[in-house]
Parts: structure tokens; C-alpha cells; sequence
């Protein structure tokens, strides 16, 4: 942020939108599925409690594959469990970075051509 700006730029990152609340999407599925608590919600998610918890307490943040689980058992879109939990972004992207390989050392793991 600028001195002379008052307010932060937008943001990309999920954590930084004003909106996002994990909490309401657990309160959400908590409903859905008829349960009584965050211990029930990962029994029917099939995590361990303490994911549910570092979610509430956004220490984790709501990864693809527990989203695509939440979907399975909610029956809820992806599209809408993103709401609920208040990602208004149009498109996710995933860095280039995390499809570039590593540069491996000269002669390690390659075949050796002659």
C-alpha cells in the first residue's frame, strides 16, 4: 500500500478477501447433514477433528481435495461451497510455479545418452 493510499489493493488470495469465513461453510454442512458438531462434521468428512478446527480458526485453509469431499457428502456445488465460505473469485489459478520441475543437479536422474 502506497503512503498516500487509504485502503489496501484488492486481493487475489483467498485469506486476505474481507469476505471469507470458513466458519459459515462448517455452519453450513454442520446443517445440511443434520449434525451436532465440528467432531460429527469430520467423522462424515473423514478428517481428523483437528482439521475442522484449524479451519475454524483459519490457521488451514479449505484445500481442493477437502472441498471436493465436502461436495460428496453435501451434495452442494463446488461453486456453492465456495460461496459459503465467501470466495467470490471468478477462476481459481494455481502458480505456474507448482508445474515447473526442479532443476536437478547435471547427471542426476536423467539417462545418460552417448
Amino acid at each position: 500500500m502506497d503512503q498516500n493510499e487509504t485502503t489496501p489493493r484488492s486481493s487475489t488470495r483467498l485469506a486476505d478477501q474481507v469476505n471469507y469465513d470458513p466458519n459459515n461453510l462448517l455452519d453450513a454442512l454442520i446443517e445440511k447433514l443434520n449434525l451436532k458438531n465440528d467432531a460429527a462434521l469430520s467423522r462424515a468428512l473423514e478428517v481428523a477433528p483437528p482439521v475442522i478446527s484449524k479451519i475454524r480458526h483459519r490457521r488451514l485453509p479449505v484445500g481442493a481435495s477437502l472441498l471436493i469431499r465436502m461436495h460428496e457428502v453435501s451434495d452442494l456445488s463446488i461453486k456453492e461451497l465456495r460461496i459459503l465460505m465467501g470466495d467470490r473469485r471468478d477462476k481459481f489459478r494455481i502458480s505456474d510455479k507448482q508445474f515447473k520441475p526442479k532443476d536437478a543437479p547435471a547427471g542426476a536422474g536423467g539417462m545418460d545418452m552417448e
